[in-house]
């Protein structure tokens, strides 16, 4: 972020004076941070010209020959994508009432919130949004979602019912493109749909190698979304998020892959290497945006893989981004299942995993996965041979031998046998490659691993 060009100590009137540099554009304004938590806008003058800011109003300062013209807000004073989501009606209100004062399209928008003033601005090579966007991401906290959708707007909102986004919506002038269902009530959820709703036809999950997991996920996901009607009758709503915990390789990514394949809906993966920033509140934004772009596809499921690598316990010290990361999910799991959203988590580390992510209500199931015994070992072989030409007759030794070993290792054994076949010019895989295979595939934790050089 460039520098302001006015120093910090740069003093104004009223015995106040410049602190920090907090945002800049274009070289054309700065947000400077002031005394008694206030901000002050720097402008030059044709930025301040462009603003229709009442020059009556603002403060003159001349900086090293150069004139500049400044605001000082109270208190926040911000851009549109840094400003924090609305917590009351009335400061949706207040918004959407400045808001309303502002012609269309709008680019940048800077936010005195104690004064309630929109300052619209041009920054380059900014896209032009129409009110309902600025609305939008100024309630959702920066999700690209039209204002003047309330039913959409009510799923990323769950503070306000829909009565409260529609006078939200009408102080900015704008027609809502979905009448209030009654006055001041919430809108019911899909997930608790009406008695009487025909089944889903979703068949019985089978997972091969894991009879127990996957008679879990029959028992508390397939059913449940497959007659929602019949269970909504009895109190239970859409499946709350669910945590699937063991060591590396014990086979949950291939649980889960299989799940969402079969339940047949979009999938949204959170991964530390997608979400990450560097930057203040985009950690946070990201985490949002993917929430609600489930949200828009429901049914969907969201995966949250190695979720230990940013839902680690908020011990004393914590930066305050992570704290922020933290609640950010917090609110947006429970909001999930609301909107028949599946989240399931997948982490070697349970016990680095903040408490409160852990609570039910937010992850209902935590279940343990463990390295695959031999019975399961033998599924998961004959559904890998299955479609696979081969004269292997007994599956009992080879279970034996890979009986506690990762998933992936059972995978590369039967890979490497149809290798070592197709090299031989052989049209089926037999017990001699097999043995081949499990020959020059050793344990990873075994002492004896293949080295390769010095």
């Amino acid at each position: 972020m460039p520098g302001s060009p006015l120093p910090q100590g740069t003093p104004l009137s009223g015995s106040q004076a410049l602190g920090r540099v907090i945002r800049s554009v274009d070289d054309t304004f700065w947000i400077h941070a002031a005394k008694g938590g206030r901000r002050v806008l720097v402008m030059t003058p044709a930025f301040a010209s462009a603003t229709g800011l009442d020059p009556i109003e603002l403060q003159g300062l001349t900086f090293a020959g150069t004139d500049y013209r400044c605001h000082l807000g109270s208190g926040a004073l911000d851009l549109l994508e840094h400003l924090s989501r609305p917590t009351t009606v009335g400061q949706g209100v207040a918004f959407a009432t400045a808001l309303a004062e502002i012609e269309e399209p709008l680019h940048g928008v800077i936010y005195d919130a104690i004064a309630s003033t929109l300052i619209p601005f041009n920054g380059a090579e900014m896209q032009p949004l129409s009110k309902a966007d600025v609305l939008g991401r100024y309630m959702t906290g920066g999700v690209e979602v039209s204002a003047d959708d309330v039913v959409a707007l009510a799923r990323i909102c769950p503070k306000f019912d829909e009565g409260d986004l529609e006078a939200i919506v009408a102080a900015a002038g704008l027609a809502s493109k979905k009448p209030v269902r009654s006055s001041g009530a919430r809108t019911r959820k899909a997930s608790a749909s009406p008695q009487g709703v025909s089944p889903t036809p979703i068949g019985r999950f089978e997972l091969p190698g894991r009879r127990a997991l996957a008679d879990f996920f029959n028992e508390h996901v397939i059913d449940i979304v497959a007659d929602e009607g019949r269970y909504a009758a009895l109190g239970i709503g859409f499946p709350g998020g669910i945590i699937l915990e063991g060591p590396t390789g014990c086979g949950k990514t291939f649980a889960v892959e299989r799940l969402v394949e079969h339940l047949g809906w979009s999938s949204f993966p959170i991964e530390a290497s997608s979400i990450a920033s560097p930057y203040i509140h985009e950690t946070s934004r990201k985490v949002a945006q993917v929430f609600a772009d489930a949200i828009k596809a429901a049914p969907s499921v969201i995966v949250i893989d190695e979720m230990d690598a940013f839902l680690s316990s908020r011990e004393a010290g914590s930066q305050q981004h992570h704290v922020e990361e933290i609640a950010e999910f917090l609110r947006r799991i429970p909001e999930a299942a609301k909107n028949r959203v599946l989240v399931i988590g997948m982490t070697n580390q349970v016990d680095a995993i903040d408490p409160a992510i852990l609570r039910r209500g937010r992850f209902d199931h935590v279940i343990h996965v463990d390295h695959a015994g031999r019975d399961e070992i033998v599924g998961l072989l004959q559904s890998l041979l299955a479609d696979i030409p081969n004269d292997v007759d007994d599956l009992s030794e080879l279970a034996d031998r890979l009986a506690g070993r990762p998933l992936s290792d059972v995978a590369f054994v039967i890979r490497e046998a149809g290798r070592l076949a197709a090299r031989a010019r052989k049209e089926r895989i037999g017990s001699d490659e097999i043995a081949a295979a499990l020959a020059k595939s050793p344990s990873r934790d075994a002492d004896d691993q293949r080295r390769i050089g010095f």
